[in-house]
């Protein structure tokens, strides 16, 4: 089933734990998640080191995906920021990431230079220029299951019901799934459900962000068809790595973190390193016996 039936479908709420390079997204598959979200604010976390503030760049993140869609086969939903620039952008972003392997392209109405949904001094574009964007993403794309997400982010810029009235409008334009950034409360996620109907609705886990923390089954039974956690994975890795290295700079050696530890086997395992010599194997036995 697509990712697109999947949403429309009766059922739990599809959750997508946010990836930021090809071993991450393999993890989330082989856990049995059914989709991975990439996360541009991963990204800017783990390979530039810096925070979520616009600072990856289009070929960046398009290059991420395709290593994503190289290795794994569930959907991959995709943070494509603004969609790095106006709707022209907007419609090459959402070329090349499908072609790349995306199956769900996220656009949001931020200003440039975007920040993290959760971050205060924000800046939204029109509600006209976001709809021209949601449009320009719509005809870009090549196959109608490629879902077009529309995010806004002006509950901390004007206010809650603007950000509905923007929620509605995206949502007329055609945008398969509608993000509602940063709720405050319980009864602001059960509004953004209820007001936009019959289209699927997305909710963000943060921790520490503005909105409550609440289980997938929770947000399903809400009315949220699709949740993302989408930089929850850094946030786990974070004092595991410094609780490692604090370990290895006081003794030396790994020798009192080895349970902890994924040895060389158990990675090789992980990364199908053995499906890999086997498939070389077969490839060298077929080259010498069309040489016999």
């Amino acid at each position: 089933m697509s990712l697109k039936a999947r949403l429309t479908t009766p059922g739990p709420a599809v959750h997508a734990p946010g990836a930021f390079d090809a071993l991450s997204a393999l993890l989330i598959q082989q856990t049995g998640f059914e989709a991975v979200y990439l996360s541009g604010a991963s990204i800017a976390y783990t390979q530039l080191g810096r925070p979520d503030l616009g600072l990856v760049s289009f070929d960046h993140v398009a290059d991420v995906v395709a290593r994503i869609c190289e290795r794994v086969d569930i959907p991959l939903i995709v943070d494509a920021d603004t969609g790095f620039g106006n709707a022209l952008n907007v419609a090459r972003t959402v070329k090349v990431f499908e072609r790349n392997g995306a199956r769900a392209i996220q656009l949001e109405d931020q200003t440039f230079p975007k920040r993290c949904g959760h971050l205060a001094g924000k800046g939204v574009a029109s509600t006209e220029e976001m709809v021209g964007k949601v449009h320009a993403a719509l005809d870009a794309r090549r196959f109608d299951e490629t879902l077009i997400i529309a995010r806004t982010d002006a509950i901390a810029v004007e206010g809650f019901e603007p950000a509905l009235e923007r929620a509605v409008a995206y949502a007329e334009a055609g945008a398969d799934v509608v993000f509602v950034e940063a709720p405050r409360d319980l009864e602001q996620m059960k509004r953004i459900v209820t007001t936009l109907g019959r289209t699927p609705a997305m909710a963000n886990m943060v921790e520490g962000g503005k909105t409550p923390i609440l289980t997938r089954d929770a947000l399903g039974e809400i009315g949220f068809r699709l949740v993302i956690s989408p930089g929850a994975l850094v946030r786990a890795l974070i004092p595991a790595a410094e609780s490692f290295l604090r370990a290895l700079g006081s003794e030396g050696s790994t020798v009192s973190y080895r349970d902890r530890m994924t040895d060389l086997a158990g990675v090789n395992a992980r990364i199908g390193l053995e499906e890999m010599l086997a498939l070389g194997d077969r490839y060298e036995r077929e080259r010498e016996e069309a040489a016999e």
